[in-house]
């Protein structure tokens, strides 16, 4: 079977994405997945498998860290930062250190080789019934408030049509506003999630950040129209052109 070819069931049952660049594993997960009624999509590398979760909005993905251009646990962070479907690893890394990593990166479930068929449905099913319900947070690839426009999987920030250019540190605190649009995240929410445990008082590296960005996304910083602050709360992402809001 080709990378680029998907293999589709008239079961019920929903799409699996493979991303394996080894020939024979990725064919024994596909039969063993056709076989119990899924529909399969094929990638060979970690950049296909990025762009195929995106185009394709698989239910499941199997995942295997050893792949020919990204590192799997890199493929896992580039996955969280835009969809929650259950990512379960396929790998001959039985190191308890890369276990760790994939699962810390937001993978679900983790399967040393070898294993069987029998094993593998049975974590999947697990992986399944204890999924987070999709949301539209959780499945957009790009998220749009007004003027403003973040690709999530492309990690692409643009004003209207033009292109913004952003720090990482810029980058995260931008997507993560996004990702929650209109609603009130507090100063606390937003140190911990990008600059991580032991900033939560940093307000003034938040601010900062906060005051690049408008320069960057705001026609005039002075009296931002999206990036408002919510007094002695913290900050949100609003569109002007609400009248609700």
């Amino acid at each position: 079977m080709s990378g680029q070819r998907a293999s589709a069931t008239r079961g019920s049952k929903p799409l699996a994405l493979i991303v394996e660049d080894e020939t024979r594993m990725r064919k024994f997960l596909s039969l063993a997945l056709l076989a119990q009624g899924y529909g399969v999509v094929e990638a060979v590398s970690g950049r296909e498998g990025l762009l195929q979760a995106a185009a394709r909005t698989p239910a499941f993905i199997l995942l295997d860290l050893g792949l020919p251009d990204l590192d799997g646990v890199e493929v896992i962070k580039q996955l969280r930062d835009w969809t929650a479907t259950p990512i379960i690893v396929v790998s001959a890394r039985g190191q308890e250190r890369k276990k760790v990593e994939a699962l810390d990166a937001g993978a679900n479930d983790y399967l040393t080789r070898p294993f069987g068929s029998t094993e593998l449905m049975t974590r999947l099913r697990v992986a399944l019934k204890h999924a987070a319900p999709a949301t539209p947070e959780a499945t957009n690839a790009v998220v749009t408030v007004g003027k403003l426009r973040i690709d999530l999987m492309r990690r692409l920030v643009f004003v209207g049509d033009s292109e913004v250019h952003l720090t990482p540190t810029e980058y995260k605190l931008f997507a993560l506003l996004m990702k929650h649009s209109d609603k009130v995240l507090t100063q606390r929410q937003l140190l911990d999630h990008v600059w991580g445990p032991g900033h939560e008082e940093d307000k003034q590296s938040l601010r900062g950040c906060l005051m690049q960005l408008r320069r960057k996304l705001e026609t005039n910083p002075a009296h931002p129209r999206y990036l408002v602050t919510e007094a002695g709360v913290g900050y949100r992402i609003k569109d002007p052109g609400d009248v609700s809001a």
